[in-house]
Formats: C-alpha cells, structure tokens, sequence
C-alpha cells in the first residue's frame, strides 16, 4: 500500500469535518435570509425578518431618519426586539401565519428535508470513515466517499429550494417584502457544499487501488490493498 495513503486520508478527513461543521452550523441557525419590508415612514418601528429551515425571527427596528432615506427596514444588526417562533407547519398549533402568507410551505419542507438527508450522509460517512481508522479496513473508503459527495448534493438542493423560496416571497403580491439578502447560513451551506463534494471526490480517488504506472505492468503486480 501507498505509505503516503493514510496521511492523505487523514488530510482530506479534516477537511472534511470542517465542511460537516459548517453543514450543521447551517442546518441549525436562522440566518439563511433577511428580509426587509418597505418603510413607510421615519421616526417608527418596522419589522425585519431573518428565517432558516426551521424557525421565522421577526426584529422590530426603530428606523430614524439619517442622511439618505432607504426603502428597506434595517439592516438587521441594528438594535431591536427579537421574537423567533417555529414554522406552524412543523409544530401545529403554534401560530405563525407571517410565513404560511409570505412563502408556500412545501419550500419549507422540501428544503428541511433535503437538509436532513444532508446530514445523514454526513453522519453515515464519518462512520465508514472511523471505522477504517480503527479496523484497518480501507474499503470503507469507498462509501464513505460517495456519502460525502451525496451530503453536498443534498446541501445544494436544500440551498435552490431555499432561493426558490424567496425569490417567490420577493415576486409575490401578497407580500410586504421588497428586499432580501442572503446571510451567513446560506454561506455556511454552500461553503459546506464545496467541502464536501470536492473531498468526497478526493477521498474516492485516494481509496481506489493503484493503477499501472507502466505499460508493462499489469494490474495483478499493483501492491494489494490491506
């Protein structure tokens, strides 16, 4: 077996485990969008919005009339009252009919879910990969790497479904939102994305055996696997 093997697994398992932490980082935070109602007037409170997979958090933010007026409310780092709630439709009875009026719940769940495939790849993966450390069996390599490279495809469709859904919030007439952008969950997402597909990759290239260097050696004279 290559000496250089293992080294190389461990390298591309460490970068590995840093796109598996932003993958969790994004699933569970509420900052995958902002968004932003018109301003009407100054000198009063509007509510901004900011909402992940789960949760909706509504900040009022006293807006004052500063320099040159924005259309906007916020941004929303300026100070506020915060109030997070689950999407109704992952906890029924509990209200928040801000989000059932401004998006289509199946984007909701259709990215939800998506993500938590992510996460079980993610998880499924890591195992495979533990496992070869502790019992020497390189195979493992293998799957593992194809769960990780699944892990950032699932992620990347969570993420469209996601930008789907507010560009339809932004399109829509029935919706007070005029502004949106994306925030640091988003980023961590697709962040975990490239991570993770690109090291899956990486990760099945490294457990495949060696091929002929020369065109008279054949494949029975490669080193075998342990």
């Amino acid at each position: 077996m290559d000496q250089s093997k293992p080294l190389k697994v461990r390298l591309t398992f460490s970068v590995i485990l840093v796109g598996v932490s932003l993958l969790f980082t994004a699933v569970v935070t509420d900052h995958w969008a902002v968004l932003s109602p018109r301003v009407e007037e100054y000198n009063a409170t509007c509510e901004a919005a900011h909402f992940g997979l789960w949760r909706l958090c509504i900040k009022r933010i006293f807006m004052q009339e500063q320099g040159p007026k924005v259309k906007g409310c916020g941004p929303i780092s300026l100070p506020g009252e915060h109030n997070c709630s689950y999407f109704k439709h992952f906890t029924p009875g509990q209200s928040s009919e801000i989000f059932e009026v401004t998006t289509q719940k199946e984007y909701s769940i259709s990215a939800a879910a998506i993500a938590i495939f992510s996460i079980g790849f993610a998880i499924i993966g890591t195992i495979c990969v533990l496992l070869s450390f502790r019992k020497k069996r390189d195979y493992l390599l293998k799957p593992a790497s194809m769960f990780y490279t699944f892990a950032g495809l699932c992620i990347i469709i969570s993420v469209e479904v996601m930008r789907q859904s507010v560009k339809r919030m932004i399109d829509s007439e029935e919706t007070v939102w005029i502004e949106y952008s994306y925030s640091w969950s988003f980023a961590c997402a697709c962040a975990s994305f490239v991570l993770l597909f690109i090291c899956g990759i990486t990760l099945l290239l490294i457990a495949l055996p060696r091929f002929p260097q020369n065109p008279w050696e054949t494949c029975m004279d490669a080193e075998p696997e342990h």
